[in-house]
């Protein structure tokens, strides 16, 4: 046997080794990144649930009960108050949580076009929140939500939902929350 081929073979075992090793740390890194990747994505996609599922609930109370009122003109876009049509049968609620938008306007009372009312809710047993406003204006409302009168035009109704993939107490405390929001003009 030849002296000079000796650990030869522990050296090949050792570079053959090392760039395994490179390599199974590059595919784990690399796996290490598409989970999280993963994960903000399904948490993103609880948001804009979350949102959408809001922004269905305004826009549900609104068409069907006219909730956020629906306003006759009247000159110099001064009214009373959004006559209400008939009484829910229930108070208005989404994923059974019942909800009070604000400012109520309530019959009689004067209101200014434009108007808006804000809501939050509470989502799936507390794990997610939204934040709505409902934008009322009599004449056009432009995406931005500022209006621009028209007097005697048709009533605009502009509905935007905020959806948050954490409860309503961690919106600001949460490093990981995230936002996505929907809007709905008709």
């Amino acid at each position: 046997m030849n002296i000079k081929q000796r650990g030869f073979t522990l050296l090949l075992a050792a570079l053959i080794a090392s760039i395994v090793l490179s390599l199974a740390t590059a595919i784990f890194s690399i796996a290490q990144k598409q989970v999280a990747l993963a994960s903000l994505s399904q948490q993103s996609q609880y948001a804009f649930y979350a949102a959408d599922t809001a922004a269905e609930c305004a826009l549900y109370w609104d068409i069907r009960y006219g909730y956020f009122g629906t306003v006759t003109p009247t000159p110099a876009t001064t009214l009373t108050s959004p006559p209400l049509p008939p009484t829910p049968p229930i108070p208005p609620y989404c994923d059974g949580q019942a909800f009070t938008a604000s400012p109520v306007y309530n019959a009689g009372s004067p209101a200014t076009y434009p108007y808006t009312q804000t809501f939050q809710l509470s989502l799936q047993s507390g794990k997610y929140c939204a934040n709505v406003a409902v934008i009322k204006c009599q004449g056009t409302l432009a995406d931005n939500g500022a209006c621009t009168l028209i007097s005697n035009g048709p009533i605009a109704t502009q509905v935007r939902a905020y959806g948050f993939n954490t409860p309503c107490t961690a919106i600001t405390t949460n490093a990981t929350a995230l936002e996505r929001s929907v809007q709905l003009n008709y």
